[in-house]
């Protein structure tokens, strides 16, 4: 019987007929033949190409007699070893290898899944017993920067010995986890969170369709401790930068969306954290703008929860780095929302910081010039009403951004007195602040015979779009 700690080996045995005086490394460590059409994996290895095909095709990760487990994921020809290969067989006065057919490696692969399977079988369902509790876990610690989300799993969260796994595993879980009875479902989703909460190399190799799919359907499960569970283990497998894509085209996002809305709580924590993390790989952010995630994240920053909050922040701080975001946002009336979070002081740091996102794009620009936003972050200037500098270096950042308003800008800013106030900032900031404040001084102190004669007053009063004013001069 083996123990939490056991380690997986497939033996991989070579017939005493080929040719053993071979080099290992002409050898495929799946067939055990001298290779014909050498290929190299993602994770360096080589292998005779149709038994990565066949692996591939019946969904089987091998763990190699070292230990290693190799990455399919992407498959390169081994031209070099290819022609080694050929000039040893030649310079040896031997035939060259020829490659097996599909069906043959397709058969040799099988062959190996199934004696694992019996030697291992017994081994899984006790470990996976052993670590099972139905109960739900307390939420994983918080995030300790400012890249992971608040449900990231730390390393002490857990006494789980993860497991070099294997597709019998897949089958276990997945089997588990697409149980007609609750009671498998909660056992199965509860051990999967704790599974994949230290270990890198278990997140990728669980990150597979299967495991995908069986996770959006229990996502929106209406028993608490299976939502909270499998939007939980989504968070720790979205943690591997690898995973991150594959999550958003498994589909699973609209159900992460819905829980985000209307999730038990610690759900929604989850959901939030889970949100932000996709939102960091830059082929997401689009995605997740067309999936929805904008309108509950904005309603998530008025959230009970201190973690909902601050994640949902930080995921409309990375999803508004795309022109797209930035003008759905404007569309949802979110300038409105956040400029009046900031005059309350709730998340004035973070909401700062979507803020000057929204103000690189002429429609946030807009938004906020028309909300009165140059005469809140003077007002915040001159009181020093941030919890941090970086709090008021952002605050000057988004006013440089709004300096890109033209005419309206300096109107703005002339009537708060922004000029006074900027000069102060030059001469005692901080580098990036000095740096920004020099640079809407000189749009203030840019001068031209039409703009001496602007009626300020009636530029600021006007209705019409800034991009259709025509200043008017006064006549004799």
């Amino acid at each position: 019987m083996g123990t939490s700690k056991q380690r997986w080996r497939i033996s991989f045995h070579k017939s005493p007929s080929k040719q053993p005086s071979f080099p290992k490394e002409f050898i495929c460590p799946i067939s055990g033949s001298l290779m014909a059409d050498p290929v190299i994996v993602s994770s360096g290895h080589t292998f005779e190409r149709h038994c990565v095909h066949a692996c591939k095709s019946l969904s089987f990760t091998p763990i190699l007699p070292d230990g290693s487990i190799p990455d399919f994921s992407t498959i390169i020809p081994n031209l070099a070893l290819k022609s080694t290969i050929l000039n040893f067989c030649r310079s040896s006065l031997l035939d060259p290898p020829k490659p097996i057919n599909f069906l043959t490696a397709e058969n040799l692969v099988s062959s190996l899944m199934h004696t694992q399977k019996a030697q291992n079988l017994s081994s899984l369902r006790n470990r996976v017993l052993s670590h099972i509790s139905t109960s739900s876990e307390e939420s994983v610690t918080p995030r300790s920067g400012p890249t992971r989300p608040s449900c990231y799993s730390s390393s002490s969260a857990s006494d789980v010995d993860t497991l070099n796994t294997n597709s019998y595993e897949e089958d276990e879980l997945v089997g588990k986890l697409k149980s007609s009875q609750v009671s498998e479902q909660e056992e199965a989703v509860s051990y999967f969170r704790k599974l994949t909460r230290t270990r890198e190399e278990t997140r990728v190799q669980f990150c597979t369709p299967r495991v995908l799919s069986a996770l959006r359907v229990l996502i929106t499960s209406r028993y608490a401790s299976i939502q909270v569970n499998s939007v939980a283990a989504l968070v720790n497998l979205s943690l591997e930068n690898r995973n991150k894509v594959k999550i958003v085209r498994s589909g699973i996002v609209p159900p992460l969306i819905d829980v985000l809305k209307g999730g038990f709580q610690e759900s929604q924590e989850h959901a939030a954290g889970a949100v932000f993390s996709l939102a960091l790989d830059d082929q997401n952010k689009t995605a997740l703008g067309v999936l929805g995630a904008l309108p509950p994240l904005l309603h998530a920053l008025r959230s009970e929860s201190e973690r909902t909050r601050h994640d949902s922040a930080l995921a409309l701080y990375h999803l508004s780095l795309v022109q797209s975001n930035r003008a759905k946002l404007v569309k949802l009336g979110a300038v409105q929302a956040l400029l009046g979070m900031v005059k309350t002081g709730h998340m004035t740091g973070r909401v700062m910081l979507i803020l000057c996102n929204l103000a690189a794009s002429s429609e946030g620009r807009a938004a906020m010039l028309d909300g009165g936003a140059v005469e809140c972050f003077v007002s915040m200037l001159r009181k020093g009403e941030f919890d941090s500098e970086s709090s008021r270096e952002n605050c000057i950042a988004a006013l440089y951004g709004l300096s890109h308003g033209g005419l309206r800008f300096k109107g703005l800013s002339k009537e708060a007195a922004a000029e006074e106030l900027l000069m102060q900032v030059e001469e005692m900031g901080s580098v990036r602040a000095k740096d920004k404040a020099r640079k809407i001084l000189e749009v203030l102190r840019q001068k031209d015979e039409e703009e001496e004669e602007v009626d300020w007053e009636k530029l600021l009063n006007s209705d019409d779009d800034i991009s259709q004013l025509r200043i008017s001069t006064s006549s004799s």
